[in-house]
């Protein structure tokens, strides 16, 4: 096992350009498993859950292709779903994504339960109320076995705005017999990609980008070619490190349009960036401090669905917040484990009281200190990375695995942007 070693307190300079979309390319690879034809893929990020999503979609049936570093030719002829490995399927959640476009294909699936992080109780009745809708038979007993002799256009009415419950759906019912209208959508801009990823290989998929999506079922998807957007969690977290680190850099294709929301919450910490194009420059001279409410009560940052402020940003945020003069609730209401790392950023200085698993209170400046950590999950583990390049003194952080999960090249991009941050064995 390897760990990351950081000496921080060293301002971060330079440039640096985001990888594909994690949460785009994980329904992208999924939905090549919709035909017949070869799909090229362009910026796909060379991650763990996208390499586990990869041996997924290959033990289906599919045949992959490297066309360079981050393009891959996907070509799925013939599905074979007999036997899907557990042990995979358990290591990401996004693997409950080839539900719906399988059993749109092929009929029926047997589906070993889906894992991922650790954040709380994260539940997948959505996806069986669509498929249903769409008339499928689901049953579950240790697996989930799903099948449909014909899949049928319905009206539906999720009953949260779940994100992979929508795209599966939405694979679901682009094979669909008749007209499918999906209200309570998530529009999140990976579900927007996933939709127009569709559209290009000749869905009929209306209302991109709101909360009610119209689909008329065609009889087969062509191939296509496609580029994954740029990652916005990315792009934030390397906001997040410069602002730590009282350093100045540049984000080249940032995809500026989707972080209004965003740049409106971190504005409450004090944050500030440039906008030059689609790109992000974020200068040193931030004058950190929170912005009380009107009434100069503590404002509260509460996480919601899009296009509200994201509940994978809140561990960035929190970490930032202790560097920002003033107080600040944080409230996350989707996972009841997301606010459990904050007890690591406690042990290296910070002042933060831990209200209820979805609530806590953040009191800043406070001066960090390099410590031996763990990263819990993929967000936290990169919030508790920069707390490490803000701190004083030298940090380890095992679990890196769990880092790599989501974010491509860490290391090296940080080190190209001046951090002392290096790999060592455990």
């Amino acid at each position: 096992m390897q760990e990351f070693v950081i000496e921080g307190g060293i301002p971060l300079q330079g440039t640096v350009t985001p990888s594909g979309n994690k949460n785009a390319a994980l329904p992208l690879l999924a939905a090549c498993l919709l035909t017949e034809e070869p799909v090229i893929l362009h910026n796909i990020p060379q991650i763990r859950d996208v390499l586990a999503m990869r041996k997924l979609i290959e033990n289906l049936g599919a045949y992959v292709e490297d066309l360079d570093s981050n393009s891959w030719r996907i070509t799925t002829k013939k599905l074979t779903v007999s036997h899907l490995d557990p042990e995979l399927c358990r290591r990401i959640r996004a693997s409950i994504l080839i539900a719906g476009p399988v059993v749109a294909r092929e009929g029926s699936l047997r589906l070993p339960p889906p894992g991922g992080d650790v954040i709380g109780r994260r539940r997948l009745d959505t996806h069986i109320l669509a498929l249903r809708g769409l008339g499928a038979t689901v049953t579950y007993e240790r697996y989930f076995d799903i099948s449909a002799k014909e899949l049928r256009g319905a009206d539906i009415l999720l009953d949260e705005a779940s994100v992979t419950a929508t795209e599966n759906a939405v694979m679901a019912a682009v094979l669909a017999k008749g007209e499918t209208i999906l209200r309570n959508a998530a529009s999140e801009p990976h579900v927007q990609e996933l939709c127009q990823f569709l559209n290009l290989l000749g869905a009929r998929i209306d209302g991109i980008g709101s909360n009610t999506l119209r689909i008329i079922g065609v009889q087969k998807l062509s191939g296509g070619e496609f580029t994954i957007g740029p990652d916005l969690l990315e792009v934030v977290s390397y906001i997040g490190a410069a602002v730590v680190t009282r350093g100045e850099i540049r984000i080249q294709n940032a995809g500026v349009r989707y972080l209004e929301m965003v740049g409106q919450v971190f504005h409450r910490l004090g944050v500030r960036w440039q906008v030059e194009g689609n790109d992000i420059l974020v200068p040193s001279d931030q004058q950190l401090s929170i912005v009380a409410d009107l009434d100069g009560a503590v404002p509260e940052i509460k996480t919601n669905i899009w296009p509200a402020f994201p509940t994978d940003l809140t561990s960035i945020a929190i970490t930032v917040a202790t560097q920002a003069s003033g107080t600040v609730l944080f409230h996350d209401w989707m996972f009841s484990g997301r606010m459990y790392f904050t007890d690591k950023l406690v042990g290296m200085g910070a002042r933060i009281i831990l209200c209820d698993p979805y609530r806590c209170l953040v009191q800043g400046p406070m001066q960090l200190y390099g410590e031996k950590l763990e990263s819990p999950d993929i967000r936290a583990g990169m919030a508790l990375l920069l707390a490490s390049l803000a701190a004083k003194g030298q940090s380890k952080i095992r679990n890196i695995v769990q880092i790599e999960r989501g974010y491509e090249k860490v290391d090296e991009k940080l080190r190209a942007l001046g951090a002392n941050i290096n790999r060592a064995n455990e």
